[in-house]
C-alpha cells in the first residue's frame, strides 16, 4: 500500500505514463499494450487539466475498447487504475442496463454512480482538511456536559473554573475519561418513507425525495445517557456536518466528475447482437442499451439528484471477451464512439509462473499471509509452482478457457486440506513440492469429467 501512497503524493503533472505503467505491472502480468493505452489516456487527462481555456474545450477523451478473453486482465487493469488515479472511478457491467421502457437499470445511472463517488471524495478530502477542529469542537462539547460553563461574574471563580476546565479537557484528550456517563444531545434527521415509486422508477428520474424533503423537514432533536467514548463518532459527524458546506463539495463533485471522470464499462460483448439478425426477444433490449449508451459516449446532458452533469469529457473504457461475437456486431454508431481497439493476448504457461510469483498481491503471497495468522509458515518449492502453471493452463486448454481465474480454483484445491487442518500445524514449515501438487492434483486432472466439476 505504501507505493500506491508515493503514487497519489505525485502531482498531476507529474504522473507520467511511464509511472503509471509501472504500478500497474505489479499486479498484472503482460498486456503491455493495454496498459500503455489506458495509461496514456489517462496522462491525456491531466495534460488538458493544463491546456489553455480556448483549445481546452475541443479536447474531448478518446474512449477505449479492450478486447480479449476472460481472466487476462481487462478487469484488474480497471481496479488498480481506479486505486492509482485520484479521478472519480466507476466500474459497471452491461448486463446490468436495459433500453428505457423495460424493466431494469437505466444507462445513465452509471453517470449518477460516478457524481455520487465524486461527491463522497470531494466530502473526504474537506473532512480532512476540518477533522482537527472538529475533534476541537468535540471536546469542548463533552467538556460542557461534564462541567459547565460557569454564570459566576466572581473574577477569582471564574478563574478557577478556567484552569479546572483546562485540567479536564486535558484528561479528555489523554482518555483517562472515556467510561464516564454523559448527556448528550442527537440529531436525527427525518427521511419520509414514500412509496409511489419502484426503485427504478426513482432511479430513473435521478431524484431522491428523501434528500429533498430531509431539507425542509427539522430534525429530530432528542437527548441521550452514554458513555464518553460512544458518544465521540456521534458528536464528530454532527461536528461534521456544521463544518463541512455540503453545497460547495456538491457543487464542487459535479465538476470533478464531468472534467476527470472515468466509467469502465465491462462486458460490453454480452450487449452485442452475435452476429444474429434478431427481431424480438432480449436482442431488441441489447440494442436499446447500445443505443442508450450512444449519447453518453458522444455527450450528453444527465439529471442528478445533485444537479446536471455534461457527459462530454468522461472518459468511457470498454472491455468484453467477444467469444460469442466480435466487435463489428455492435452497432456501428457505438464502434465509432470507441476509436482505440487494444487486443489483449492470451496468457500462457509462463504468464501463469509470473502471476503466481511476481504480482504483490500473488496467489502464493496470499496463502503465505492467510496461513501466517496461524503461525504456519508456507513455503512453495519452484518446480510446485511451475506445476500448479502447468495444470491450470492444461485445464484451460482442455475445458474451458478463464485465464488466470483457473489458478485461484486449483490454489483453493491444492490448500484445502492445509487450510483445513493449519491450527493443527502451529510454529511448524510446510513445504509444498511437485510431489504434494500431483497428489492433490493429478488424479482429478486425469479425469476430464471430474474436472470440469471441480477444476
Amino acid at each position: 500500500m505504501s507505493d500506491l501512497v508515493e503514487v497519489r503524493e505525485i502531482s498531476p503533472a507529474g504522473l507520467t505514463p511511464r509511472q503509471i505503467v509501472t504500478e500497474l505491472d505489479k499486479y498484472v502480468v503482460g498486456q503491455a499494450e493495454a496498459k500503455r493505452c489506458v495509461a496514456i489516456a489517462l496522462r491525456n487527462r491531466m495534460r488538458r487539466q493544463m491546456v489553455q481555456d480556448e483549445i481546452r474545450e475541443e479536447i474531448k477523451p478518446k474512449n477505449i475498447l479492450m478486447i480479449g478473453p476472460t481472466g487476462v486482465g481487462k478487469t484488474e487493469i480497471s481496479r488498480r487504475l481506479a486505486r492509482l488515479t485520484t479521478c472519480p472511478f466507476s466500474k459497471v457491467e452491461a448486463t446490468k442496463f436495459t433500453e428505457v421502457g423495460y424493466v431494469g437499470r437505466d444507462v445513465e445511472s452509471m453517470v449518477r454512480d460516478l457524481v455520487d463517488m465524486a461527491i463522497d471524495m470531494m466530502r473526504e478530502e474537506e473532512i480532512l482538511r476540518v477533522e482537527d477542529r472538529a475533534a476541537n469542537v468535540v471536546t469542548d462539547q463533552i467538556a460542557d456536559a461534564l462541567l459547565p460553563m460557569t454564570t459566576e461574574s466572581d473574577p477569582e471563580r471564574v478563574e478557577s473554573a478556567k484552569k479546572t476546565r483546562a485540567k479536564l479537557r486535558e484528561k479528555l484528550l489523554a482518555g483517562d475519561l472515556e467510561e464516564r456517563i454523559i448527556e448528550i444531545t442527537i440529531e436525527e434527521q427525518v427521511n419520509p418513507q414514500l412509496d409511489l415509486f419502484s426503485q427504478d422508477g426513482m432511479d430513473q428520474m435521478g431524484i431522491n425525495l428523501g434528500d429533498m424533503f430531509s431539507g425542509i423537514i427539522p430534525p429530530n432533536r432528542k437527548k441521550r445517557r452514554m458513555r464518553i467514548r460512544d458518544a465521540r463518532p456521534i458528536l464528530f459527524d454532527q461536528a461534521l456536518d456544521n463544518l463541512i458546506n455540503m453545497e460547495d463539495v456538491r457543487e464542487r463533485g459535479l465538476q470533478l466528475a464531468e472534467e476527470t471522470g472515468i466509467i469502465f464499462l465491462d462486458e460490453i460483448d454480452k450487449i452485442a447482437a452475435g452476429g444474429r439478425q434478431e427481431t424480438g426477444g432480449p436482442g431488441v433490449s441489447r440494442q436499446g442499451v447500445q443505443r442508450d449508451l450512444l449519447p453518453l459516449l458522444e455527450g450528453t446532458t444527465v439529471r442528478t439528484r445533485y444537479g446536471t452533469v455534461s457527459t462530454e469529457n468522461i472518459l468511457f473504457i470498454a472491455a468484453g471477451a467477444f467469444n460469442m461475437s466480435k466487435p463489428s456486431d455492435l452497432i456501428p454508431e457505438l464502434q465509432g464512439r470507441l476509436p482505440i481497439r487494444v487486443e489483449l493476448d492470451d496468457l500462457s504457461a509462463e504468464d501463469f509462473q509470473r502471476i503466481l510469483r511476481e504480482p504483490k498481491d500473488a496467489l502464493v503471497k496470499q496463502y503465505k499471509a492467510l496461513l501466517g495468522v496461524e503461525k504456519v509458515e508456507l513455503r512453495f518449492e519452484d518446480e510446485a509452482i511451475d506445476e500448479i502453471a502447468h495444470i491450470a493452463y492444461e485445464l484451460n486448454q482442455s475445458t474451458e478457457n478463464i485465464g488466470a481465474r483457473r489458478l485461484a480454483t486449483v490454489m483453493e484445491k491444492l490448500m484445502e486440506d492445509i487450510s483445513f487442518s493449519a491450527d493443527e500445524h502451529r510454529r511448524e514449515t510446510i513445504t509444498i513440492d511437485r510431489d504434494y501438487v500431483n497428489k492433490c492434483l493429478a488424479g482429478i486432472v486425469e479425469d476430464p469429467d471430474l474436472s470440469r466439476y471441480i477444476l
